[in-house]
């Protein structure tokens, strides 16, 4: 994708550059963990796996250094912007089982185990997008690894969400990072509606594509706080937890393609640790158009990134332990583009 403005900037040279995200795999999405849960899933009752995340979870506090070291690393910087609940030697266990209850309940809700009553919804702009939905349009969504993504469109492969009708999710993601889990996800779930668009396989017969299932009722779902992994060197800068953070320029530009309304999404458990799924999904609609013309389109296109990245850290703070990105997500990739 061309982009038509953005921030970038350099990490300046450096003998050991910081490792892109999508160089640890096994911190950014947990492979082995979910491979674990998994085949637990088909043998043992779901009370039982939930218990079951706790010494999976300790597991891998004891013997990933790489994700106690960015656990840390996080949890020091929501500590400083946070008024309570500071940073203790025992933090980073807390953060992690809460890792592992998540991908507990990932599995579970790919496996239909998971319904709607577990969802509470606050008094935001969920009527709006419910509403829209109901008359057969589509809509844009843009999520994070804040809480529980996966359990919007885990609710609407099963049709639990609320709407009348059947309501077909295509996800646009890094293919060669979460290709094993979308197999894995399908083997739960073969009737899934779920579809996947590589973000790095990306054109403009794609863009049509989407655009085709957005007008004919679908959702569109796509991650807003990873950089790209063939593009990392575009990216927005903006404050973060206290300090300026890269966020992905592909998202927002794509939002700007589609001409739909856009919705921030936020599943976020009640509680941490506990045995119990309840969730609060917290859905927030962008006031930014696109119905512009070409030479204010890029200034939107910050505007509507900025605003994402606000929420993201508005619910950071309300949710520290929620935060599941394994790695320096404040390392600027290396590299300078402009236009």
């Amino acid at each position: 994708m061309k982009a038509s403005i953005f921030a970038v900037k350099s990490a300046g040279a450096s003998a050991d550059p910081p490792r892109h995200w999508s160089e640890h795999k096994e911190q950014a999405v947990g492979y082995w963990q979910v491979r674990f849960l998994l085949c637990l899933f088909r043998l043992l009752p779901v009370h039982v796996l939930r218990f079951l995340a706790f010494p999976v979870g300790f597991f891998y506090y004891v013997f990933s250094k790489k994700g106690r070291d960015e656990s840390r690393r996080y949890l020091k910087k929501a500590a400083a912007v946070k008024t309570k609940d500071k940073r203790t030697p025992r933090s980073s266990l807390r953060h992690i089982l809460a890792f592992s209850i998540t991908l507990v309940e990932k599995v579970e809700s790919w496996g239909g185990k998971f319904f709607l009553d577990q969802v509470h919804f606050r008094e935001d702009d969920i009527r709006d997008l419910k509403n829209r939905l109901e008359r057969g349009e589509g809509a844009f969504l843009i999520c994070s690894h804040l809480g529980n993504a996966e359990l919007l469109r885990a609710l609407a492969g099963f049709n639990r969400t609320g709407v009348s009708r059947e309501i077909p999710v295509t996800s646009v993601v890094e293919g060669s990072v979460t290709a094993y889990f979308n197999r894995m996800l399908r083997d739960l779930n073969p009737q899934s509606v779920l579809r996947t668009i590589d973000a790095q396989d990306f054109g403009p017969d794609t863009a049509v594509l989407l655009q085709d299932r957005l007008a004919e009722g679908e959702l569109v779902v796509i991650a807003g706080d990873r950089t790209s992994i063939n593009t990392r060197n575009k990216y927005f800068l903006f404050p973060f937890l206290g300090e300026d953070a890269p966020f992905a320029y592909g998202p927002f530009f794509l939002a700007a393609l589609l001409k739909v309304p856009v919705y921030f999404v936020f599943a976020l458990r009640r509680k941490d640790l506990s045995l119990k799924s309840e969730y609060d999904m917290m859905v927030r609609k962008s006031s930014v158009s696109f119905d512009c013309s070409r030479k204010e389109r890029g200034d939107r296109i910050r505007e509507l990134a900025r605003s994402f990245a606000a929420s993201l850290e508005e619910y950071c703070k309300q949710y520290p332990y929620q935060w599941y990105n394994f790695y320096d997500f404040w390392a600027k990739p290396e590299g300078n583009t402009g236009v």
